[in-house]
C-alpha cells in the first residue's frame, strides 16, 4: 500500500508542477521553468544525469498525428508508466497508461485537433526515474 501512496503523491506533485510550468509558458516567459527534482528534460537531467536517452520521450509529428516513444525496457521492476501530450496552457490532449505485463514498448499515438498549434509537451513517467518532458511544435 505504501508504494501506491507514494505513486499517488508523486503523480499529484508532478501534475501540479506541469500545470505551473504550462501557466508560466502561456504568460510568455519564453522557456520552460526549471523544477529540479520534479521535471526532467534532455537539457536538465538533474539527479538522473545520463538517463535522458531512455527516459525523455521522443516525438514524431506527421501532419496532425503525433507518436510518442520512450526507448525504455518494460519489466515488472522498471517501466514507463504513462505518456501524456499537453498544451502550453495545461490542457491534456491525450494520455496512455502502460502495463509492463501487457505493453512491450512505451509507444503512444495522438491525433491533434485542428484548432491546436504551436508548442506542445510530451511527458513520460518512469516508475524509478520520475517525470520527463520533451517540447515539440505542431
Amino acid at each position: 500500500m505504501s508504494n501506491r501512496r507514494t505513486f499517488i503523491k508523486t503523480t499529484a506533485l508532478v501534475a501540479s508542477g506541469l500545470a505551473v510550468s504550462a501557466t508560466a509558458l502561456a504568460k510568455g516567459k519564453g522557456k520552460l521553468p526549471s523544477f529540479p527534482g520534479v521535471i526532467y528534460t534532455r537539457n536538465d537531467q538533474g539527479m538522473w544525469e545520463g538517463k535522458a536517452g531512455s527516459h525523455a520521450p521522443e516525438v514524431s509529428v506527421k501532419g496532425r498525428k503525433v507518436t510518442v516513444y520512450t526507448n525504455h525496457s518494460m519489466s515488472q521492476e522498471h517501466y514507463i508508466v504513462r505518456h501524456t501530450v499537453v498544451t502550453q496552457k495545461g490542457k491534456v490532449l491525450g494520455s496512455k497508461t502502460f502495463y509492463p505485463d501487457k505493453d512491450k514498448k512505451a509507444v503512444s499515438e495522438y491525433e491533434i485537433p485542428e484548432n491546436v498549434s504551436g508548442k506542445l509537451y510530451a511527458t513520460s513517467f518512469c516508475n524509478k526515474h520520475d517525470f520527463w518532458l520533451t517540447e515539440f511544435d505542431i
